[in-house]
């Protein structure tokens, strides 16, 4: 695992301390930097597979220089397929051989976690490029023909100071996370999963190309028996399991919560690699997953550590958790993620996780409903019921209550605009609040995906999973997990992200999925092989994160300092009142929404007062 950064036809000069510097958390092993015409190319190296001086990076072949961040798991047997040769056992080499050989269309053939940019220099072009689900991140500024390219944000607004997006920081508020390609910045975007960009170096053109489209898997079903699709499933996880492990030299660990997402990786892992260190977490006031994953970790013997988190530094760490991320992050699970990256990295260098399955098997529980009730075209009555119970109704309090859930289904029932409907159903923040923004959110790409994935023959189920996959999965929690991480040195491998899953998961059946009111109802039953029987009916938790008390106390106190500044920036954004009355509890709102507006728009100023 690595960091990149890079520049094309770039006016100013760029200090190759400072680029090592900003990104030496992700690479502390070894940095290079490769200097050509109007190309520049720096990488700092996290050292995991072929640790010799053979895999040092920037990496040149016939003509061709590459700085690469991530792994491609079955590199080797793209070898044997394509019969290349080479001493160095180096997936970076790999990639530089079959391009030379079959151009992007490699990018077709590798599963794996990548984003890398490849200068051709025969031709003049430079290939800037991400893969299917966008496990590794880039960042690209562009100002008529000049480029500059990131692994983080951060560093690259140092190099390049570019103006704040109002407009874009609208939207970051109203959904919880910057959507696709949208940053905080003018003229800087992200590269979206499934894209590469193609830059003719002499006149700086440019040309995005989608290589990937997950939304073309779930137009197309498939046509399985149940059981055959359990076996695939089951072919499919262990064979990505296994090229996770495989393609490692240093150990490979796992995090194993109590839940069947990453015990199944676990298990499956286990058989693969002997006394596998296993990671779980214990957070003080919160359900015990470690009781249940023990279970599984004496099923297979694993090296099993529990790592106590009790957020005693919370008030002190807050501002670094959030700033790493270079921009607002509303993701609250990303402080336990932090800590517990921190604490893995202490025994292992590369862990796998359960990232995914969620969103590609339906594993929350607001998928349920969506299987049953088409709430993207809800009928007159539908919409009109709903709207009056959810005003007369007592407001939710009790997070996990099935109350709290019903009245939730209430709320986006009654709206008819598709943003809307996303919105409530997901991230739940200023839907109904609209007229508290000063700079409207305007929303404009999300509306459009949404209009486009409506128009599709397919279920609203599938609908909701596609919306998750591209933006709550993509734009939230990679980009949380990819950042905590890296900020300890640490890789962490997703294999419910395999190529063959992202092929297989999509076009399965819903009631393969969901079935009556049971989550990820496959996956229950390929549990059933692998784990002890107390794991199979958990519900999904996730980090259950005390979120309500942490803002009325732990951290009320630097919140406070950031949100009564004089100089914050929301007040340009949203009526500064608004907050005031959240605050004195005057608006008629839920604890737990109430704290996440809060936070919400406290990780915009921390952000801001970052830069």
């Amino acid at each position: 695992m690595c960091g990149i950064f890079g520049t094309l036809n770039y006016e100013y000069a760029v200090s190759e301390e400072q680029v090592f510097a900003g990104l030496l958390h992700r690479g502390p092993d070894e940095q290079g930097c490769f200097n050509s015409r109007s190309v520049n190319l720096y990488h700092t190296r996290l050292a995991i597979q072929d640790l010799s001086t053979s895999g040092q990076q920037p990496m040149k072949y016939n003509g061709l220089v590459i700085v690469f961040n991530g792994e491609i798991y079955n590199h080797m047997e793209l070898r044997k397929k394509y019969r290349l040769e080479a001493v160095s056992n180096s997936d970076t080499l790999t990639i530089l051989m079959l391009f030379e050989r079959i151009g992007m269309k490699m990018l077709e053939e590798f599963d794996g976690m990548f984003a890398f940019a490849l200068y051709d220099t025969l031709n003049l072009r430079l290939y800037l490029a991400r893969d299917r689900a966008g496990k590794k991140p880039l960042y690209i500024y562009q100002k008529g023909e000049s480029f500059v390219f990131s692994s983080e944000l951060n560093i690259l607004q140092q190099v390049c100071k570019p103006e704040i997006n109002y407009a874009a920081l609208a939207d970051y508020l109203y959904l919880g996370h910057h959507y696709r390609k949208a940053t905080p910045y003018h003229l800087v975007n992200e590269l979206e999963n499934g894209h590469y960009v193609v830059i003719d170096t002499l006149p700086g053109q440019a040309q995005d190309i989608c290589w990937f489209k997950i939304e073309e898997a779930y137009r197309n079903d498939r046509q399985l028996p149940y059981e055959d699709a359990l076996m695939q499933l089951d072919q499919h996880l262990n064979r990505a399991v296994k090229r996770r492990i495989e393609s490692a030299d240093l150990d490979v660990g796992s995090f194993l919560s109590g839940g069947i997402d990453s015990g199944i990786v676990t298990a499956m892992a286990a058989q693969q690699q002997s006394r596998l260190k296993t990671f779980t977490v214990k957070v003080a006031g919160s359900f015990d997953e470690s009781l249940l994953a023990e279970k599984v970790a004496r099923k297979y013997d694993t090296d099993h550590t529990v790592v106590e988190i009790d957020f005693s530094d919370l008030s002190n760490d807050i501002e670094k958790i959030i700033s790493n991320h270079g921009e607002p992050n509303s993701d609250n699970s990303a402080i336990p993620s932090y800590y517990v990256a921190r604490e893995a990295k202490k025994y292992i260098t590369v862990v796998l996780n359960g990232d995914g399955a969620d969103e590609l098997f339906g594993g929350y529980r607001r998928y349920v409903p969506f299987k049953h009730i088409d709430f993207f075209n809800p009928n007159q009555f539908t919409k009109i019921s709903s709207g009056i119970l959810a005003k007369i109704l007592p407001v939710a309090n009790q997070k996990q209550s099935l109350y709290t859930y019903c009245y939730r289904l209430l709320k986006f029932a009654s709206y008819t605009d598709l943003v809307k409907i996303y919105c409530s159903a997901s991230s739940d923040l200023f839907v109904g609040f609209e007229d508290v923004f000063i700079q409207k959110p305007t929303m404009l790409a999300i509306t459009s995906d949404l209009e486009r994935y409506n128009s599709y023959a397919i279920s609203p189920l599938k609908k909701l999973l596609l919306m998750d996959f591209e933006s709550m999965l993509f734009s939230r929690l990679l980009p949380k997990m990819d950042i905590a991480t890296m900020a300890h040195s640490i890789e962490g491998r997703s294999p419910f992200l395999a190529k063959e899953v992202l092929d297989f998961a999509p076009g399965l059946p819903d009631h393969f999925k969901i079935r009556n009111i049971q989550t990820k109802q496959i996956l229950r039953d390929l549990g059933k092989r692998y784990l002890p029987e107390a794991l199979i009916h958990q519900p999904k938790r996730g980090f259950e994160i005390p979120l309500q008390k942490w803002v009325d106390h732990e951290l009320w106190e630097v919140m406070q300092h950031y949100l009564f500044a004089g100089d914050a920036l929301y007040p340009k954004i949203i009526r500064k009142e608004f907050i005031e009355q959240l605050i004195a509890r005057r608006i008629s709102i839920s604890d737990e929404r109430r704290a996440k507006i809060l936070f919400c728009v406290f990780s915009l100023e921390v952000w801001h007062k970052s830069l």
